[in-house]
């Protein structure tokens, strides 16, 4: 069952009850009211985190304001200042720089798009130019790794998809020969080349992208800051906009009562955006779990037998995956994911039980590990689309408010390309982006509560029991 049908599946469970509750669906953002909460980093990438700016202190003015100081807010800063070097760029950040999934995720570096990834589509030239657009940005990011001397523990070696059945094999063989046809330089590995890369012959064979890769995520985060800082943009943290008056010159206001008037609006929130009113019904937060073991000793490490060192994710509906950081720790996430209702983001305080799903899936990839301690264990939310799909673009309410957002798990990279589209658009310069399916893209529509937290839940139960 492919990730696209499974979250068909889960709309579809909700969407029933909406049919008999369309008066429901429209009272129910004005019945429950969603809570604005920015739970603090644990993750074991946090202790990177760059060191915070003050607040705003007092009102401003700026031609381009940008809510939220993650990977896409911050990138869209430093291309819109590279583009247009005299525009008065500000970048608001509710906590710290980095706070939400752009420090809390597993560090794979993908190409493609999440609706795309390793999947056999109906138009092959148009996955090329999506492919040759995400391994072209993870060159970007290694330049301007270099130029800028942010070491954000970038590596290029390739990613790997694992293949869990026969099937999966099947679907995998003709999606290479396919991928291949239009110079997509992606392998299919036996199982034997993949137990002899990852150490486990858990797996039937694997997807090689040589494309592919891993990184430290809080350190991208810090590369971020640096260039978009270095190129004058202002970044304000622990400065939660709560509330947006819409015009020709916007009006941002913060939670301290500061305002700051800005003719243009970049909304960089992702799974956040909700909170300000924005993308309700274009995704849902979707929280994921993630756990890192400590530093392993080097004959522990020969046992296991990942020679590769490769980052890998499988192939199942609920994704696992797993990287291996420079200093031998194993990362590991996924696995059965969770909705809180109304779009909820706080850490849902069940981590024991999801830890002791990623002890058990961990040692039963790598049985020498069963009785490894994890050292830290952390979630956050990822923004999931009905489709999986991303948008980026401009609102259809307004022109000068853009936003990207929807990147189900690709957005280690994803998320920096649609920072520089998104630069071009403010700009006024959509030519190099016509043809891509998420640029202006509508998103399908996603029930409100009940009925998504019903749909969720239900379609979730399902494929924990089938698999």
């Amino acid at each position: 069952m492919s990730r696209r049908r499974f979250i068909r599946t889960i709309v579809a469970a909700g969407g029933g009850g909406l049919l008999g509750g369309a008066a429901l669906n429209s009272l129910s953002p004005r019945i429950w009211t969603e809570e604005r909460a920015f739970d603090l980093n644990r993750s074991h990438w946090a202790a990177s985190q760059p060191q915070h700016n003050p607040p705003l202190a007092e009102d401003i003015e700026a031609d381009v304001a940008i809510v939220g100081g993650g990977y896409t807010g911050l990138s869209a800063a430093y291309y819109i200042r590279k583009r247009a070097p005299t525009r008065k760029v500000v970048v608001l950040e509710a906590s710290g720089c980095g706070n939400g999934a752009s420090g809390r995720n597993g560090a794979m570096l993908l190409t493609l798009t999440a609706d795309r990834y390793m999947q056999s589509g109906s138009d092959w030239a148009l996955d090329k130019r999506i492919h040759d657009l995400t391994t072209d940005n993870i060159r970007a990011l290694r330049a301007l790794s270099l130029a800028s001397g942010v070491d954000c523990d970038l590596e290029t070696n390739g990613s790997l998809q694992v293949l869990s059945t026969a099937a999966d094999v099947a679907a995998a063989r003709t999606y290479v020969e396919r991928a291949g046809a239009v110079g997509i330089p992606v392998e299919l590995w036996d199982r034997g080349r993949t137990a002899e890369a990852l150490g486990t012959v858990l797996y039937q064979g694997a997807l090689f992208d040589p494309n592919g890769g891993q990184l430290h995520p809080m350190k991208l985060v810090k590369l971020w800051k640096t260039a978009a800082e270095a190129t004058g943009a202002m970044i304000y943290e622990a400065t939660p906009v709560v509330g947006i008056e819409e015009g020709a010159v916007h009006r941002l206001r913060t939670a301290a009562g500061r305002t700051v008037r800005a003719a243009s609006l970049v909304l960089a929130t992702n799974a956040y955006a909700s909170k300000l009113g924005y993308l309700r019904n274009a995704v849902v937060p979707i929280h994921n779990y993630l756990a890192i073991t400590p530093p392993l000793e080097g004959a522990l490490l020969k046992t296991i037998g990942w020679r590769s060192r490769l980052p890998f994710s499988d192939s199942r509906t609920l994704v696992h995956y797993l990287g291996i950081t420079p200093d031998n720790r194993i990362h590991i996430g996924g696995g059965r994911a969770d909705y809180s209702f109304n779009n909820g983001v706080r850490d849902r305080g069940d981590q024991r039980t999801h830890d002791r799903g990623l002890r058990q899936e961990l040692a039963r990839i790598f049985p020498a590990l069963a009785g490894v301690r994890f050292e830290k264990t952390w979630s956050g939310v990822v923004d999931v689309t009905l489709d999986f799909s991303a948008s980026v673009g401009r609102t259809r309410s307004r022109a000068n408010i853009y936003y990207g957002i929807g990147y189900c798990g690709h957005g280690v990279n994803l998320s920096s390309l649609f920072g520089r589209i998104i630069a071009d658009l403010e700009d006024g310069d959509d030519d190099p982006w016509k043809g891509l399916p998420f640029v202006n893209r509508s998103l399908p529509y996603l029930p409100n509560e009940p009925f998504r937290w019903l749909g969720i839940h239900g379609a979730m139960a399902y494929y924990r029991v089938s698999g």
